[in-house]
């Protein structure tokens, strides 16, 4: 009894210790749907694509998951637990999935074709949106199924903080933008639900590529949405090209910095060297904070770990050294930032008269709509709207 209780033990260890081990794929191949058969096939692999093994190796064929959670065969001579440069890769020139070195992402991926795709948690439809992608956006992609209704991990790995689904058909060669021009052009004019899905591909593809394809795009979308009388998608049309406009003619570095050289925030009427005060100037102004917090700084790009929290603004503060570095301000009547003296932002200023006025000078992505930034040497400044109205300005600092 005993003897049989320890070889329960030892094999439970092994089971353990083999379902801790992860494997990778060094050559393109398929998974098959039987072993010995290349005949029939579920889907492409490239080279790196991690697997999960189901089964025991059996006639040189292991049965595996893929990272799609589809199940099937591949050839045992291409399973490794490691990677290394003097893999020799078999070639398979149908394999539909690209390889990294196109400008746009450094590993197998394929593109999103579609406008506003929802990446979900599970290959189901009723699960957890993660992320909503853009028309162009390059995706990781290791396991491609032929079908094109089936699942495709665009996460990359089987890891559920990255895994991310949708389905095959919305994903493949990057978009031509000239050829989706083509295809807008050619819809009858009374055609706005056609017109409206090409205009919206249109746009994020252009936000995707060069600035002077920003134009054009927006040209045709505008046209689509007048048609709809939607008063609020007019309207957020209307801003997005004031946007489109100043992007397209945005200012060199050199101009932006020379712009916002002497920045300074005005906190309840005290002016801060940059965006710098002492501990002691910011307790008698604000008095004491709301909440005091370590934060991890791997980078170390803030003044210190500790953290003032007021409901007007955040610090970073060295008590000892009777220093505090503003990092987040709430804009309001008592708090305004001035870019130069003739550019002063307060919560007077509306976000339409902003990219008007600034728009030159602004970074901006349709993926993050009403935030903008402004570079100033190793770091930024990045303005949330809300409402229309200018909200809150955060210095970001690069890594």
């Amino acid at each position: 009894m005993k003897k049989q209780y320890f070889l329960l033990i030892l094999l439970f260890c092994s089971v353990l210790l083999h379902s801790q081990e992860r494997y990778f794929l060094n050559s393109d191949t398929r998974l098959y749907t039987s072993p010995n058969n290349s005949a029939e096939f579920l889907g492409y692999f490239r080279y790196g694509a991690e697997v999960q093994l189901v089964s025991e190796s059996k006639n040189g064929w292991y049965k595996v998951k893929a990272d799609n959670l589809s199940e099937g065969y591949i050839p045992e001579k291409y399973v490794a637990t490691r990677l290394n440069a003097k893999d020799i890769k078999v070639k398979d020139n149908e394999n539909p999935i690209l390889e990294g070195g196109d400008n746009y992402y450094g590993g197998n991926h394929l593109f999103v074709l579609v406008a506003g795709l929802k990446a979900r948690a599970q290959p189901d439809k009723n699960s957890k949106i993660k992320e909503i992608l853009y028309t162009g956006d390059p995706v990781a992609i290791n396991y491609l199924p032929k079908n094109q209704d089936e699942w495709v991990n665009i996460g990359g790995n089987f890891s559920d903080e990255y895994a991310r689904f949708t389905l095959r058909k919305f994903v493949g060669n990057r978009p031509d933008f000239n050829a989706l021009i083509k295809d807008f052009d050619k819809l009858d004019v009374t055609n706005s639900t056609d017109r409206k899905t090409i205009g919206e591909r249109l746009v994020e593809l252009a936000w995707n590529s060069d600035n002077t394809t920003l134009a054009p795009a927006y040209q045709r979308y505008y046209e689509v949405v007048k048609q709809l009388n939607d008063t609020k998608l007019l309207a957020d049309t209307e801003l997005n090209i004031a946007i489109a406009k100043g992007v397209a003619k945005h200012k060199k570095p050199e101009e932006i910095l020379a712009f916002v050289k002497k920045s300074e925030f005005i906190l309840k009427g005290i002016k801060t060297k940059a965006w710098y005060l002492t501990q002691k100037d910011l307790v008698k102004t604000f008095g004491k904070p709301a909440k005091k917090a370590n934060v991890s700084d791997e980078c170390g790009v803030y003044l210190s770990e500790l953290f003032y929290y007021y409901p007007d603004l955040q610090a970073s503060v060295e008590e000892q050294k009777n220093q505090a570095e503003i990092t987040k301000v709430f804009i309001n009547e008592n708090n305004k930032l001035v870019l130069n003296p003739n550019a002063i932002l307060d919560h007077t200023v509306s976000e339409k008269a902003f990219i008007e006025k600034y728009g030159t000078y602004i970074g901006a992505s349709i993926k993050a709509p009403h935030s903008y930034s402004i570079q100033i040497e190793d770091s930024e400044f990045r303005l949330e709207f809300k409402d229309g109205k200018l909200y809150t300005i955060e210095i970001f600092f690069y890594c």
